[in-house]
């Protein structure tokens, strides 16, 4: 039908411009804040485009949520504003006639988020774990910045140098402090310079200095002098960055654990909610034109955050083990489609007709 080519043309259109539009903004946001870790020596600026890559697959489901939502809604309600629906029912069609075009629009789109949510997201997850990791293992020694002080990854040491002699791979005027087994220690060297071991641990070794060592909460210390002192850089083994949302969706399926089951659950949540979305976005079009379309853009972005959240609420529900896994993977669904039923209900008069009988 011509009509419907014409609407699913303009779904299209808008559904690249909002997409660019968010992406430009997703990308800006995520940029500026690798930027900064990267000027304030927490992560390597060689990292920052790997990264951003990673972060841009984890968010793509959502934002394709919304592009989708956006792309349906505001076409439908410029037809609306338009008049031009008075055409379409003039015609003798209903308002759930524009449910097949809209899910023939949606139907690839919501397939692109199943994959990104049940495939690609937990590999852009475990990859942006693995290459921070990587990374940091790299080279610690050339990420210290010469006059300022600079918390290592652990957490559980802080250095300043005063110079750094990048191209020789030394270090002068070190202060160093470090925790181990609940003793403050503090490293005083003239000079240090990394070196590799054949298994590969890499090191600091400090070269004619002091270190004072303190136990917490009594007033005795102790202080010695050396001559060569090494410290690790990097644990490879004991350094594990991942989380539930690297974990591949096939892993999670038959699990027990409350976390995992909550993690499943949201990422099945995605391309279901993405159709519901689609389809609630047909009644939430209507504008009358006298009115203008203040009210039903607000109505329509309030439902939008509700879904969500409800969503966000569920999972936490279930990893908490405050909510069965199945109540919680039907429950958020189901209650949009009775809202959906309710406000298609709404806008083909069922309500007004029902009083007029009874």
């Amino acid at each position: 039908m011509i009509f419907e080519r014409a609407a699913r043309r303009e779904f299209s259109h808008t559904a690249a411009g909002v997409f660019v539009a968010l992406f430009a903004i997703l990308i800006s946001t995520q940029m500026l804040r690798l930027l900064g870790d990267a000027a304030g020596g927490r992560l390597d600026p060689q990292a920052v485009a790997a990264l951003l890559g990673f972060s841009a697959l984890n968010y793509l489901p959502v934002l394709l949520s919304l592009t989708l939502f956006i792309a349906i809604l505001l076409p439908l309600s410029r037809a609306y504003r338009d008049s031009e629906m008075v055409v379409w029912f003039s015609s003798g069609l209903p308002l759930t006639a524009w449910l097949p075009p809209v899910l023939r629009f949606a139907w690839p789109i919501v397939t692109v988020i199943a994959v990104l949510a049940l495939v690609l997201s937990p590999w852009a997850a475990s990859q942006s774990a693995d290459y921070r990791s990587r990374m940091e293992a790299r080279n610690d020694a050339t990420r210290i910045l010469p006059g300022a002080f600079q918390e290592a990854s652990s957490g559980q040491r802080i250095v300043f140098v005063e110079q750094v002699d990048a191209e020789a791979g030394r270090v002068k005027n070190v202060f160093m402090t470090t925790v181990q087994e609940g003793r403050l220690g503090v490293v005083m060297a003239a000079q240090g310079a990394q070196e590799t071991l054949p298994n590969g641990d890499r090191f600091l070794m400090l070269t004619d200095g002091r270190r004072y060592e303190v136990e917490a909460g009594t007033p005795e210390f102790r202080m010695l002098t050396f001559q060569r002192y090494g410290v690790r850089l990097f644990d490879e083994s004991v350094r594990d960055d991942r989380g539930l949302r690297s974990i591949p969706t096939r892993d999670l399926w038959g699990s027990e654990q409350p976390r995992e089951q909550g993690e499943l659950l949201w990422r099945l949540g995605f391309p279901v909610s993405a159709a519901l979305l689609a389809m609630l976005a047909v009644p939430l079009a209507f504008v009358n034109p006298r009115a203008g379309r203040s009210l039903n853009l607000l109505l329509a972005i309030v439902l939008f955050s509700l879904y969500n959240n409800f969503l966000s609420v569920s999972q936490a529900w279930v990893a908490r083990g405050q909510l069965s896994w199945l109540v919680a993977l039907f429950l958020p669904h189901f209650t949009m489609l009775a809202v959906l039923a309710l406000l298609f209900l709404k806008r083909l008069s069922f309500f007004a007709f029902w009083r007029r009988i009874f």
